[in-house]
């Protein structure tokens, strides 16, 4: 689901982009995304506007979903946010990528 999600969002932001160049370049800055979440160092030992970031991120639920689920530790409610943060996602870019393709070459 994530890997759909992040292809949405990607290919309308590749659309968005005005040369190759750009296409291939805008869609860069979510590669940081799961080094800014829970991945890697729990959000307990970081700065207070760092820690409510990696609380907030779609990647921090994704990421503690699978650990809980190859650990067998209980994940929660944790599942429920991982589903629908890719759900939201995966959706706002099928539809914003949709609206790029289908508009009017001659208004652009």
């Amino acid at each position: 689901m994530v890997t759909l999600a992040i292809s949405w969002l990607s290919v309308a932001l590749g659309l968005v982009g005005k040369s190759v160049e750009s296409a291939s370049n805008l869609p860069m800055p979510l590669i940081l995304l799961p080094f800014l979440g829970s991945g890697f160092v729990p959000p307990d030992s970081m700065p207070v506007g760092l820690r409510w970031f990696a609380e907030n991120q779609p990647f921090t639920p994704v990421m503690e979903t699978l650990r809980g689920l190859l650990m067998g530790t209980p994940i929660g409610n944790r599942a429920l946010f991982a589903v629908a943060w890719c759900a939201f996602i995966g959706l706002v870019g099928y539809r914003w990528a949709m609206a790029l393709y289908n508009r009017d070459p001659s208004r652009s």
